[in-house]
């Protein structure tokens, strides 16, 4: 195989990629991230690693979840609330599991979507579609959605701001568990289903306080926890020019953010995408639907991972709850006859995605359930490990998916829709999800 360098890629058919109308712009722009200090560290990227090898064996969960499209205008109140809720179904899912659970957030970096359609027409004029924020804007104008080199800059700014609010939250005393706990306690005296939540929720409240009768009450033990970055690798302008020789161990890494994941629209073998991820250290989620098959699957594998190491590969399977039980057992079994080493997560949220006669693109809370409850059993029939869940979420009281013991209907779809993208989970929805996975794995 030839050598791999930073700018391989370029060497490769690339899809979904911005079409710069100024190159020599977008050569400064790239000239200046190449200098700029990394938002993580080796170090770092080297943990997780470890920790998803740990959870393709059972004894770690992963929790990957985040906004579906993040914009260049953070919150305070926002990254709380988001972090609030992947707190709380951290606590639910590590108590039903009785094992640790890996925080993996799809923010400080999540500001580039991909697209079925390079254009669109609005009010009658084909514009350049939009591509998120690290692109273009949203706004129906052709200067909104002509691609602009500087936004490369500015999301390299915002992870950093946002990563910086994420490191002092997480070990600024916002994580303790008993403060946690509270906030889980609040959702349930709410909720309608609260009866049928309170029985693990009385199972925590005993846990925690066994753990301060046997003393493990310090700050360190109990009010701090990790946190750690992803977002999915598109824009190879920005993750190459991020991307550091570390000098203790002569590989790469994509420092951009811990995990970065293959798409399912850009995971063509010989293309540039794979060819950029097969070089670097860092952890790889590869998105696998329905059009994944077993020949396809391992073509990937063996190219991004060709020595079969532990932690490096995460298989994110979308499928859609009508289609799981069509596909994923035929995967695994594939996997299994291989000997690849993987963790199995589940993104129940992709192929869950519809549009309303109103026009508004949603998600069936049921079918989420549903497509997760699939993807639990299937692994138990299989002997496999059900490893993790991802899932496009918020800590925000939107109205982008229908269901859910709210009783979301589609007429309540127009009281707060945000997304800048794809429908997102609200915080009661996203809890109450973590809820019914831990009645699945207890």
């Amino acid at each position: 195989m030839h050598r791999w360098n930073p700018l391989s890629w370029q060497n490769f058919p690339a899809r979904q990629q911005p079409d710069w109308p100024d190159r020599d712009k977008l050569s400064r722009i790239l000239e200046i991230l190449g200098q700029r200090l990394p938002l993580v560290f080796t170090g770092e990227v080297d943990i997780l690693r470890e920790k998803i090898s740990q959870a393709a064996r059972g004894r770690m969960f992963l929790l990957q979840g985040g906004d579906c499209a993040e914009r260049f205008s953070p919150r305070l109140d926002q990254i709380e609330s988001l972090l609030r809720v992947l707190l709380q179904m951290n606590m639910v899912l590590m108590y039903a599991a009785a094992k640790p659970v890996i925080k993996v957030g799809r923010f400080a970096g999540q500001f580039a979507k991909p697209r079925s359609q390079a254009t669109e027409t609005i009010n009658g004029e084909e514009l350049p579609n939009y591509f998120g924020d690290i692109v273009n804007r949203p706004e129906g104008t052709i200067k909104s959605r002509t691609p602009n080199p500087k936004n490369l800059l500015d999301a390299y700014n915002f992870s950093a701001s946002i990563l910086n609010i994420v490191r002092g939250l997480s070990k600024g005393g916002f994580a303790d568990l008993q403060q946690v706990h509270s906030w889980n306690e609040a959702f349930i005296l709410d909720s309608p289903q609260g009866q049928q939540f309170a029985e693990i929720a009385d199972g925590i409240s005993k846990a925690l306080a066994f753990m301060q009768a046997c003393g493990v009450n310090s700050r360190e033990e109990t009010a701090t926890t990790d946190f750690y970055t992803s977002h999915e690798a598109l824009v190879l302008d920005y993750e190459s020019a991020l991307t550091r020789l570390d000098p203790q161990s002569g590989r790469y890494y994509d420092l951009s953010a811990h995990m970065l994941w293959l798409g399912d629209r850009t995971r063509q073998p010989d293309g540039a995408h794979v060819e950029f991820l097969r070089g670097i250290r860092n952890p790889v989620g590869i998105k696998s639907g329905p059009s994944m098959s077993p020949d396809d699957l391992c073509r990937l594998i063996d190219t991004v991972n060709p020595s079969n190491e532990a932690g490096r590969i995460t298989l994110i399977t979308r499928f859609g709850a009508p289609n799981i039980a069509k596909h994923l057992p035929g995967l695994i079994r594939t996997i299994k006859t291989h000997g690849y080493d993987v963790l199995w997560s589940c993104d129940p949220m992709h192929g869950n995605t519809s549009t309303t006669a109103g026009g508004y693109k949603t998600r069936d809370f049921a079918l989420v359930v549903s497509e997760l409850r699939d993807f639990l059993q299937i692994h138990k029939s299989e002997g496999t490990i059900a490893g993790g869940v991802h899932l496009e979420l918020t800590g925000d009281n939107v109205t982008e998916c229908t269901g859910g013991a709210e009783g979301l209907a589609a007429s309540d779809l127009a009281t707060n829709y945000q997304t800048a993208c794809d429908p997102r989970l609200n915080a009661r929805q996203a809890l109450e999800l973590a809820f019914l996975i831990a009645k699945e794995i207890v």
